[in-house]
Order: C-alpha cells, then structure tokens, then sequence
C-alpha cells in the first residue's frame, strides 16, 4: 500500500474504501471484524509484537518510524517510535489543520523544522509543535538519535 494513502487517511483527507481496510487488515495479520469490533462486554486486552509493527522509512534511508499507534484512534491520535542515523532527516507534509506533535527524545539529539524556525532537543527534553505545515525532523548529530512522536489531529486551538 503506497505511504501516500496512508497518510492520506492518517491526515483525514480521504475515508478508506473497504479493499483499503482489507489490505491494512492482511498487514496487521487481523481480521476486518477483528479491526472494527470492540465487545464491550469482556475485558480488552491486546498484544502486539514487534514482528507486527509496521515500518515506515524516510526517503533518505535514514530515518524509520515504528507505526505504535492503534488502527482505531488514526483519526484523531497517532504514536510512533523515531529513529534516525546521523544526518538522517524526515520530512513530512502537513497533516489536518490544528494538528500538533509531540516528539520527546529518547537518545541522542534531533532538531525540528517548521515554518523556518529550528529547535533542537536532547535526551529528556520534549518539542511540540504544529505539523498542519511541512515540517522536518533531522539528526545533526555525529551518533544515532531516538524519539517517541505522538500526533494529536483535530487538536485544541493554539495560542
């Protein structure tokens, strides 16, 4: 399935078709009832292992997201492990209008670029910012970097 219509989906901008479901299904090794059926009855309790993570990686070759986050909640809430090589640097179309990210660095040193403006963050520290406008995040570091990224769509208005 090409990324594009994922991230159209993930961006809202268009619904899947049934064959989309379908294929996303296949990948996740689920069943299309399993993926939309919640029993409210029983317990919910899901494992997922890394085997069943899809992978996602930058043009460059460089950097690869960990898709985390759960088929059910891509319209309004996505997570994904980040990982980028030194000089790795992923560049990404904007998602729906008030949409905010949240990348908290885990190893190593990453910088974000929106609208021209450049932040850095390391280990510990967290960058949130709008990504309904092209953004970049890149590893100008001289070692590998890691983060945990969190898209909220749909977010509350930003001051």
């Amino acid at each position: 399935m090409a990324k594009s219509i994922i991230s159209q989906i993930e961006r809202n901008e268009t619904n899947p078709t049934l064959a989309t479901i379908w294929r996303l299904a296949q990948a996740l090794d689920m069943s299309i009832e399993g993926m939309l059926q919640v029993s409210e009855d029983e317990p919910f309790l899901e494992k997922s292992t890394r085997g069943d993570t899809p992978i996602l990686v930058s043009d460059d070759g460089k950097c690869r997201l960990e898709i985390f986050g759960w088929i059910k909640t891509v319209e309004w809430l996505q997570w994904y492990g980040f990982h980028a090589e030194p000089g790795g640097a992923l560049a990404s179309d904007p998602h729906q209008r008030g949409s905010v990210e949240c990348l908290s660095v885990t190893d190593g040193e990453l910088e974000v670029e929106v609208g021209g403006v450049v932040e850095r963050a390391k280990a510990g520290e967290t960058l949130r910012y709008r990504c309904d406008r092209p953004h970049v995040i890149r590893n100008r570091g001289e070692r590998p970097a890691a983060a945990v990224m969190v898209c909220i769509l749909k977010a509350a208005a930003m001051e």
